[in-house]
């Protein structure tokens, strides 16, 4: 069940006014409306408003031919109808928002650190970081700056509401604490005359509102919403009574839902652990017999040193210093030999291996990774963002000009290559390259195996996406900005080789248990 899209087909119910029946008793919002108009009239007349505060309202009103026409304060009247983005039930009306509300943009003292403050008569400093994921309202802040930086930001109240200028963009909180905010925030406040509280929030929340503001927000590559412009968005306004009774039943339904999301949170945790669990049996050799008739995997290794120690007798290549024997010596210890050197390794040995299988380092059982350059017009480029890193495959690759080709793009990849991310590997941005994507040039952010024929492709995937090999290189992580491994990392961690009978079969059942723990997955989406 997607929870997402059921929310969001709850909140475009209520906004519509379809999620609670009409009450003709209720007082008509145009009533309601026309009342606030009078008030701020009196209030002009009073001197408790300024003539400026209202010289942008208007008057939304349906004419005779039954098409909407707004009135302005210089008397002209235009046809909004083209506006209008959907017809609202009886007793509802359409509102600019500032009309029936004040909006504004915060601003920050800069620069801000010599404001922030831990004295007691601080105040407090509103951020996005002050927020809950999928939380509804802000409670208390981390931060406070000195009263000095007060006539460079701009103060709210609690009851206030603060929409998102930046970061997550246009999403709406409730203020349940007093303070002062950054120019990443819009404050909407006065409301309480016309909006149920709860109310508001659900219909700034909905998909209609999100569409709305994104259409009208400015700047190409960040989004960033004028103030001016949150003043001009139509709004529907219910009548008051009829707010009241869909935000208790919107209290109600967006609890339901949180419950299943919670709930499918939970199953998707468990169907990670039990993925994980699988792959761990199958790297131990626990998942399907071993053959006491299949050729071991140190004979295999031999066979492949072999073959290397006959070309580079032909000079065809050069010899890796690094690369190693990994064998166990008569008192049942492990060794290693590189070169004329031996040494035991019983303390790096993470597990214990089936008879057949054999520990190998990703120098002996991986070819060095090749590079390569954009030739022709145009190349077909896998950078970090083309895997999907749950499913781990390639999405698309990205089909760019050769003049444009980042200098990143030079790892030479083929079918049965496996890419892992050399950049925060913890998100595992893993996947097995394909025959389509053969053709490909991968970026330097990802290491490319390629076997030498000790590891199958497909297990060598299996192996590259276990916890084992992620958990085991994140521990290698260096840098803040992008934590990153490096290429020899990948190549001294210790891989566990079967025989190649056993992971042709091994692959053969982790692609069957897989394909049914996709097939719930999809039934969870």
């Amino acid at each position: 069940m997607d929870t997402k899209a059921l929310r969001q087909k709850v909140l475009d119910l209520a906004i519509r006014g379809k999620l609670v029946p009409q009450d003709p008793n209720d007082e008509p919002a145009s009533v309601l409306l026309e009342r606030i108009r009078q008030q701020k009239q009196q209030m002009v007349k009073e001197g408790k408003l300024k003539a400026k505060d209202i010289k942008n309202d208007s008057i939304i009103f349906v004419d005779e031919d039954n098409l909407h026409y707004e009135k302005f304060a210089d008397g002209s009247v235009k046809c909004i109808e083209d506006e209008i983005p959907f017809d609202l039930p009886d007793g509802w009306a359409w509102e600019r928002l500032g009309n029936v509300s004040t909006i504004a943009r915060g601003g920050s003292p800069r620069p801000i650190e010599d404001y922030l403050t831990d004295d007691a008569d601080g105040i407090n400093w509103i951020k996005i970081g002050d927020t809950e994921k999928d939380g509804k309202y802000i409670l208390h802040t981390k931060e406070k700056i000195k009263p000095a930086g007060l006539s460079k930001t701009r103060y709210v109240c609690s009851g206030d509401f603060l929409l998102t200028n930046s970061m997550s963009f246009g999403r709406p909180y409730i203020l349940k604490t007093d303070g002062c905010i950054h120019d990443g925030w819009l404050v909407i406040g006065n409301i309480n005359t016309v909006f149920n509280q709860d109310y508001l929030y659900y219909a700034l929340s909905s998909g209609f509102m999100y569409t709305t503001l994104s259409l009208l927000a400015a700047g190409s590559t960040v989004k960033n919403l004028k103030s001016d412009t949150v003043r001009s968005v139509l709004f529907p306004i219910p009548p008051l009574g009829e707010q009241e009774r869909m935000a208790q039943r919107l209290e109600q339904l967006i609890s339901f839902v949180d419950a299943i999301n919670a709930e499918k949170g939970q199953l998707v945790d468990i169907i990670n652990q039990v993925k994980s669990k699988i792959l761990d049996l199958a790297i131990r050799g626990q998942l399907v017999p071993q053959d006491p008739n299949d050729e071991p995997a140190s004979v295999l290794l031999e066979r492949i040193r072999a073959e290397k120690e006959d070309l580079i007798r032909q000079g065809k290549i050069k010899r890796d210093k690094k690369e190693s024997v990994i064998f166990r010596g008569e008192d049942n210890s492990y060794y290693e030999k590189i070169g004329d050197k031996i040494k035991n390794i019983d303390d790096e040995i993470p597990f214990e291996l089936p008879e057949g299988w054999a520990w190998c380092r990703g120098y002996s059982c991986f070819d060095g990774m090749e590079s390569t350059k954009p030739q022709g017009n145009f190349f077909d480029y896998i950078d970090i963002d083309a895997i999907d890193n749950r499913l781990h495959r390639i999405k698309a690759a990205k089909h760019l000009p050769v003049s444009e080709a980042p200098s990143r793009a030079s790892r030479a990849v083929k079918n049965g290559s496996v890419l892992f991310s050399l950049v925060r590997p913890y998100l595992e941005n893993i996947a097995l390259v394909e025959e389509k994507h053969s053709n490909c040039i991968a970026s330097t952010g990802f290491y490319v195996c390629n076997s030498n024929g000790a590891l199958l492709p497909e297990f060598m995937y299996f192996l590259m996406i276990s916890s084992y090999v992620v958990n085991g290189l994140n521990q290698y992580m260096k840098g803040d900005n992008s934590p990153s491994i490096s290429k020899d990392n990948i190549e001294s961690w210790l891989y566990p080789v079967p025989p190649i009978t056993e992971q042709k079969a091994i692959c053969v059942k982790l692609k069957r248990v897989f394909t049914l723990i996709e097939n719930v997955e999809k039934s969870l989406s």
